[in-house]
C-alpha cells in the first residue's frame, strides 16, 4: 500500500498534551477529532462532563490519522480513531485497530460496521456544495458540478486533498460517478479535476470550515452537516447543494487502537459516541446518526427536502477502500 506520502509527524498538539501527567488515568487520545468538524469541539466537552475523560483535540485528517497509527504500531499513543469509512477499512486491513462491540452495535445495519467491530459506522454526511453567497461577487450559487468549471467561479471552489483527506477523496467519488465513471474507472473523475484545476481551486488538507465562512473560500466540496452548522449556528449567508447530476452518502467510522495506552477510557469514549445521548449530538450537529431514532423532528427539519437526498446513491464501501490508493495515485500523478 503507498502511505509515505501521508505520513506526518505526531502533532505538536498531541504530543505536548501526551506528555502530561493529567492524562495519567483521566484521558483518552483520539486521533482525528477536531473540534470544528462533525461538532467534535461540543461532544468531547459532553464526554468530559459526563465521564470525567478529558479527550485533547486533534485536528488530522483521515490519512493522516492511519498515517500515525501505522508509524506507531509498536508503540500506539492513540485509543481510539476517527475516519472516513475507506480508511477504517483500511486501518482493519493493517492490524492497526482492535474488535470492541460498543453500546448499540448490534442496532447499527450490516454494511456500515465491520461484524466484529474493528470498526462502526457513527454518523453519515452527503457531499455537495458549501456555498457562501455573500462570497460569490453576483455569480449565481452553483447547481451541478459542472457549473464549477465555469469562468465565473475561477479562484472560488475549493476542496479537501482528495489524496490525503476522505471527505476530498468521498468528493471525487461522488464526481467520478456523476461524470459517468465507476469504482472501476476513475478517469471521468480525474478529467474534470484536470479541468477544475485551469479555473485555479484551493486545495486545503484540513477541515476549511471558517475559511468558506470568511469568504476566502466561497465554494468547498464538502458535507450537509458543514453548511447547516454554519446557516443554523453561525447565522451565515450560506446555502447547501446538492448537485443535479448526483452525490454520494458515506459513513464516519471510529475504532479501538490496537493496544492503547488508555484502553477502558477508550471503550467508554466510543460507548458513549454510539450513546443515546451521543447519538442525538450528531443529530443537533445535523449529521445523521447510525442509529436513526436519535434524529428529532426539530434536527430533520433543517435538512434539505428528502426529494433533494433522492440524488444521492450508495456506494460499495469495501470496493471505494480497495480503489483508493489507485485513484490516489492518478490524482498525484494526472492533477496536482
Amino acid at each position: 500500500m503507498r502511505f509515505k506520502q501521508l505520513v506526518m509527524g505526531v502533532s505538536l498538539a498531541v504530543a505536548a498534551t501526551a506528555a502530561q501527567p493529567a492524562l495519567a488515568d483521566e484521558a483518552a487520545i483520539c486521533y482525528n477529532c477536531p473540534p470544528e468538524w462533525a461538532d467534535w469541539g461540543g461532544q468531547l466537552k459532553n464526554i468530559s462532563k459526563d465521564l470525567g475523560i478529558d479527550v485533547p483535540q486533534d485536528n488530522k485528517n483521515s490519512g493522516q490519522t492511519l498515517s500515525q497509527l501505522l508509524a506507531e504500531k509498536e508503540n500506539p499513543v492513540a485509543d481510539v480513531a476517527y475516519y472516513g469509512v475507506s480508511f477504517g477499512i483500511k486501518a482493519n486491513e493493517a492490524g492497526v485497530v482492535q474488535n470492541y462491540k460498543p453500546t448499540n452495535f448490534d442496532a447499527i445495519p450490516d454494511g456500515l460496521k465491520d461484524p466484529n467491530g474493528a470498526w462502526f459506522a457513527i454518523h453519515s454526511g452527503t457531499i455537495g456544495l458549501f456555498v457562501n453567497v455573500d462570497a460569490l461577487d453576483g455569480a449565481p450559487v452553483p447547481q451541478s458540478w459542472n457549473d464549477l468549471l465555469k469562468p465565473e467561479y475561477a479562484g472560488m471552489v475549493g476542496y479537501l486533498d482528495p489524496s490525503s483527506a476522505f471527505v476530498g477523496y468521498a468528493g471525487a467519488v461522488a464526481i467520478n460517478r456523476a461524470m459517468g465513471g465507476s469504482l472501476d474507472d476513475f478517469t471521468p473523475g480525474i478529467e474534470f479535476f484536470k479541468k477544475l484545476k485551469e479555473n485555479d481551486p484551493i486545495v486545503p488538507k484540513q477541515t476549511a470550515y471558517a475559511r468558506v465562512l470568511s469568504g476566502e473560500i466561497p465554494i468547498l466540496l464538502d458535507y450537509d452537516f458543514n453548511a447547516y452548522r454554519a446557516k443554523y449556528k453561525d447565522s451565515a449567508n450560506v446555502e447547501f447543494v446538492i448537485p443535479s447530476e448526483g452525490t454520494v452518502t458515506v459513513p464516519y467510522v471510529m475504532s479501538l487502537v490496537a493496544n492503547n495506552p488508555h484502553g477502558e477510557n477508550g471503550k467508554k469514549v466510543l460507548d458513549y459516541v454510539m450513546s443515546d445521548k451521543g447519538q442525538s449530538h450528531w443529530a443537533n450537529a445535523f449529521l445523521r446518526p447510525v442509529i436513526p431514532s436519535a434524529m428529532s423532528p426539530e434536527a430533520a427539519s433543517k435538512f434539505l427536502p428528502e426529494a433533494d437526498y433522492a440524488r444521492s446513491q450508495p456506494v460499495d464501501y469495501a470496493k471505494m477502500a480497495t480503489v483508493q490508493t489507485g485513484f490516489s495515485d492518478r490524482y498525484l500523478a494526472e492533477v496536482r
